[in-house]
């Protein structure tokens, strides 16, 4: 498996596409390793536009046929998207991770623990 360069990644299988010192808002989601390991996603609850999330809390959920899993804000900062598309569809999450899978967007106030794709790769053993 492998896993794009130009992400930011967290040992609980988040990505973040963002690059250090950029204000803009940055794309969440979950890597292609969590999704196959949590197999069909069937059910997203997102944190909500306007909430601020703190690094390494929960702020979502996502559901499959196997089992529940919590979702783990990445990085710090205020939600000011949520991808309605994966929720309405979370099969998107499964099938295009990195691209229409994303979840939400956040606009950074802190950032630490970002893990490179080749640390994350280690981690996973991929």
């Amino acid at each position: 498996m492998t896993f794009p360069d130009n992400l930011l990644y967290t040992p609980e299988h988040e990505w973040v596409d963002w690059a250090p010192g950029t204000q803009e808002p940055v794309a969440i989601g979950i890597t292609s390793y969590a999704a196959e390991a949590l197999g069909d996603i069937v059910f997203v609850e997102l944190p909500e536009l306007g909430a601020v999330v703190k690094s390494g809390d929960v702020c979502g959920e996502l559901e499959s046929t196997k089992s529940v899993s919590d979702l783990y804000a990445p990085v710090s900062g205020e939600v000011v998207a949520v991808n309605e598309l994966a929720v309405n569809d979370p099969a998107l999450i499964n099938n295009d991770p990195y691209g229409q899978g994303w979840l939400f967007k956040v606009v950074v106030t802190d950032a630490t623990g970002l893990l490179t794709a080749a640390k994350y790769a280690e981690l996973t053993g991929d």
